[in-house]
């Protein structure tokens, strides 16, 4: 089977935070997954490096917009790197293959009459002596009254139009922009009601999108999809290609969600193979993204593909909020955890972890140092660390590094092989956090029974019953760092790396003989004054 997984593209405007990480990292346990399971894997994402947010940040810093997307570009990169994000693509909305890929998709749309000349009313400022992109305007939502920009509400996920704010004001000198005659393409998405209604149905009879993809479509499509612009007055984006309109440039919210299609015609392309066999020939396709993206992923980009006669998103993983020490992140306000900065002080697989058992998968969750750094200590360092370290030194101390036998524990062999099972239908079914705790439920059982067996006691009066612990504690890590490679990847790899295991797979696994060939503790332990620490930094 082939798997598309598309992870949401984020704006190349300013630094990623913790909760950016907190709605992308379900991407890359999936592909882990279908990797092991041996499915035929493209997991994409990129920079969305065109749009008014950095064309904000870059007058704010008195930088081009190229220098802030390239800047913040190769920062996502590192920082997806460092976490162990395996992307087969990551790459940019700048690319010329993007924009020439773009280009051909808005003439195809064009001939198919999807796309159509539309003069309209679109805000203008004076002072600034421009029409407003619409995230140049700023105003209160018509639906919820919270404060929000010209193209959607974070408080009630709407998507607007500028003119539609109440109050509104522009961006750049403060002032209210008035209405003046534009005229644009415009996208027929009202075409396609009864299609994703039906598409919306189906999917939600088969329960393969999560209730707040469901339920925010189901509203949009029962309040009646309206066509939309696909073309703005911009200074950055991907031309129009049509003459006497390269001045104006493709919206980006149509621009932005085609670079899974552009992401995976270049990554096609630079193996040298046709990338239309993977999208069409028994695929499944996720997307990956947080409740803000939600209508863009299953009204928008589901219309286009549609359009173009491609295939529809299967599934939809869409997380909640992150909010941190309970209140809401804010990049304005500089209240947010900084990837780069938490990565640089903390173990990669303790961030994962954490993101993934405490994350906001299925409602709103909260981050907080307290909770991180006791998570670490207690469940990475305390349980699975501790089985792991006190198994390989026994093996060290007592065998000369070496043990060997069979496993003769059914139960717990069938019960192993059961998990494999079990976890590999959460993760296909975005339910990671149920499926990590299953694991370390494991890990604590693997704990009690090296316990119960104490080899401490049998290496003085029964050594080869204390071998047979010792064997069957490191077939149980063996498993567990297979297990565990989706979620906690560095880890998994030295665990095998210590056993002399070459590669991960998704089976029951076991070896004549293991070699302990590191005794090196796993994890080191967070010193709980890092928690006041860390909060007083916040502030």
């Amino acid at each position: 089977m082939n798997v598309f997984i598309g992870g949401a593209w984020p704006y190349a405007n300013g630094p990623l935070h913790i909760g950016h990480i907190a709605s992308l990292l379900p991407g890359d346990i999936l592909a882990r997954y279908f990797r092991l399971v041996g499915e035929n894997v493209l997991h994409v994402s990129g920079s969305d490096c065109h749009g008014t947010p950095i064309m904000i940040r870059a007058k704010e810093e008195g930088i081009s917009p190229q220098t802030a997307a390239e800047r913040y570009h190769l920062e996502f990169k590192k920082v997806f790197e460092d976490l162990g994000f395996s992307y087969d693509l990551y790459t940019r909305t700048d690319d010329p293959f993007h924009h020439v890929e773009v280009q051909k998709i808005f003439i195809e749309l064009l001939e198919k009459n999807l796309l159509y000349k539309k003069k309209e009313e679109q805000l203008y400022c004076k002072t600034c002596s421009r029409f407003l992109p619409d995230r140049y305007v700023e105003g209160h939502c018509p639906r919820c009254g919270q404060a929000a920009r010209g193209d959607q509400c974070d408080n009630c996920s709407a998507i607007l139009h500028p003119e539609e704010l109440q109050n509104c004001q522009c961006r750049l000198c403060g002032n209210t922009p008035e209405l003046s005659k534009t005229e644009h393409f415009s996208f027929a998405l009202s075409q396609f009601q009864e299609i994703l209604t039906n598409y919306v149905h189906s999917s939600q009879t088969k329960h393969l999108w999560r209730d707040n993809a469901i339920g925010l479509t189901s509203r949009y499509l029962a309040e009646g999809l309206l066509d939309r612009a696909a073309t703005r007055d911009l200074e950055l984006g991907v031309e129009v290609p049509i003459k006497g309109w390269s001045s104006k440039k493709i919206y980006v919210w149509i621009e932005a969600v085609a670079g899974y299609l552009t992401a995976s015609k270049k990554w096609a392309s630079l193996r040298g193979e046709k990338w239309l066999p993977f999208w069409e020939n028994n695929v499944e396709a996720y997307y990956v993204h947080g409740k803000d993206n939600i209508p863009f992923h299953t009204i928008i980009w589901p219309a286009v593909l549609a359009g173009l006669g491609l295939h529809l998103p299967d599934r939809i993983i869409s997380s909640e909020y992150l909010t941190l020490e309970k209140k809401k992140i804010s990049t304005s306000r500089n209240y947010a955890i900084w990837a780069s900065d938490l990565i640089s002080r903390y173990d990669p697989d303790s961030i994962r972890y954490f993101l993934t058992i405490n994350g906001p998968e299925k409602r709103d969750a909260d981050f907080t140092w307290r909770e991180f750094i006791h998570s670490h200590n207690s469940e990475l360092l305390g349980a699975y660390g501790n089985l792991v370290n006190r198994t390989f030194k026994f093996i060290e101390k007592s065998f000369e590094g070496k043990v060997a036998g069979q496993f003769s524990d059914k139960k717990v062999k069938d019960k192993i092989s059961s998990l494999y099972e079990e976890t590999g239908e959460k993760i296909r079914t975005g339910e990671f956090k149920s499926a990590l705790e299953n694991i370390f439920k494991l890990v604590r059982e693997a704990n009690i029974r090296f316990d119960e067996q104490k080899p401490w006691i049998t290496i003085k009066n029964d050594k080869k019953k204390c071998e047979a612990t010792l064997y069957e504690s490191a077939v149980i890590i063996a498993n567990l760092s297979n297990l565990l490679q989706p979620f906690i990847p560095f880890s998994s790899q030295k665990v095998r790396e210590r056993l002399l295991i070459a590669e991960p797979s998704w089976k029951w696994i076991e070896p004549n003989e293991f070699h302990a060939a590191n005794t090196q503790p796993l994890f080191e332990r967070i010193d709980l004054d890092k928690i006041e620490e860390e909060k007083r930094r916040l502030e």
